[in-house]
């Protein structure tokens, strides 16, 4: 071994004893801010904010507090959004590394056996909502950036710290209003995500909610009317049909199946006496990299403007709600994937593998930017272990003691 790789090694050992050291500190970090809900909707997120904002001035890191103006976040339909960026530049010249963690989460639901916001930890599991989806990486980011200034503090370059607040609705006015604004334009970043894999594509999503439209009576005299519910099912049943088309449309980046389409959401009526005369359902089309997004949501309206017209007096009202792209992975993306895959593989002893993810997130707003990124965090093999989105979601805390270690040498050697 060289004179050179023996300093890096002992530079990577200095930065996991110092993880190891300050583990119990990290631990305690994620709980605080598991601790404070951020449930969205309806998205009263600035409070989350303060409160990693006055955390991390514990630790020596400014965040400037970023607000975006309360009409827009109301007619985002959300309560309040506060995005942190903490800068810490160490020289001219170098690269500016961004890390980007999101605070928002989907409400707990039930079924839980630990407290969706206790940050309770058993059998070396911290529970609670957003414990790996994505306030994990709130610490595992921050820690690995305490970890490389302590411990090698570059010369040259620059990190970032992105804590933001709308990822669930799109990303928008997360780190969209960011990039939007000129707040920020790092030369690559990392955003949240699991240990055992480094994603560097991922699915579009188009979301849309329709509304159908009947007249209502009264259901002793069901003929004065037209039964908005009868017209809606229709609409469904032609709708889940197209799943039986996308199983054969097949995309090319590994970790990544075929389109899906889900209705998450249906209301509708005003009594079980009354002929509903109105049905409101909302859909969640998710996009492979390969599909063309303007040609799958003139499907959708296709699809359900054909249905609708099958059934006499019914008319539809179809809004877009949201319209992701996909993520591509962009040739700059390289030394991250490199790094993260070395230092993945040392440390849980198993290959990394660089593959896409059929989820849909907000790191795409800065591939659309022309920055390269990578998704790489704190979490286990897969959603599914994970809980995300369902009761007792969970990180293993070995899971994201490592994680922590793989970001801060990727960030050692990026930036010298």
């Amino acid at each position: 071994m060289t004179d050179m790789n023996q300093d890096k090694q002992a530079t990577y050992a200095a930065i996991d004893a110092w993880i190891d050291q300050h583990f119990d500190e990290e631990v305690k970090f994620l709980q605080a801010m598991v601790q404070v809900p951020t449930d969205t909707p309806p998205g009263n997120n600035a409070p989350h904010a303060e409160r990693t904002a006055e955390l991390l001035a514990g630790f020596g890191l400014t965040a400037e507090k970023h607000p975006v103006p309360a009409q827009e976040v109301k007619d985002y339909g959300l309560e309040s959004i506060t995005n942190l960026i903490v800068r810490r530049p160490y020289g001219n010249g170098g690269r500016t590394v961004a890390l980007n963690a999101h605070g928002d989460v989907v409400p707990p639901g039930e079924g839980w056996a630990h407290a969706p916001y206790g940050g309770e930890i058993d059998n070396g599991a911290m529970y609670g909502r957003a414990t790996a989806v994505s306030k994990s990486d709130f610490a595992s980011f921050t820690f690995a950036l305490r970890a490389l200034e302590a411990v090698a503090k570059p010369t040259k370059g620059s990190v970032e710290l992105h804590f933001t607040y709308d990822e669930e609705f799109g990303g928008i006015l997360g780190p969209g209003w960011l990039l939007k604004k000129g707040l920020t334009k790092p030369d690559l970043m990392i955003a949240a995500g699991f240990s055992y894999e480094v994603v560097t594509a991922h699915n579009g999503c188009l979301q849309m909610e329709v509304t159908v439209h009947g007249k209502m009576a009264h259901a002793a005299i069901p003929t004065t009317g037209v039964d908005a519910l009868q017209g809606a099912t229709k609409i469904l049943n032609a709708l889940y049909a197209q799943n039986t088309l996308y199983q054969q449309v097949t995309s090319k980046v590994e970790g990544i199946t075929h389109p899906y389409l889900n209705v998450g959401r249906i209301e509708g009526g005003t009594n079980t006496n009354v002929v509903p005369g109105k049905v409101v359902f909302k859909l969640d089309r998710r996009m492979i990299p390969e599909e063309n997004p303007v040609e799958v949501e003139a499907n959708i309206r296709q699809v359900i403007a054909d249905a609708a017209a099958e059934s006499a007096g019914i008319t539809v009202e179809i809004k877009r709600m949201l319209l992701a792209n996909s993520m591509q992975p962009l040739a700059g993306n390289k030394p991250l994937v490199d790094a993260i895959q070395k230092h993945g593989g040392e440390l849980f002893g198993e290959p990394i593998k660089a593959m896409g993810t059929p989820l849909y997130t907000d790191v795409r707003l800065y591939g659309e930017a022309g920055i390269p990124g990578v998704i790489y965090g704190a979490g286990p093999r897969t959603v599914l272990e994970s809980h995300a989105k369902r009761n007792d979601e969970r990180v293993q805390l070995e899971d994201l003691r490592r994680a922590t270690k793989v970001i801060a040498r990727t960030l050692k050697d990026l930036l010298g």
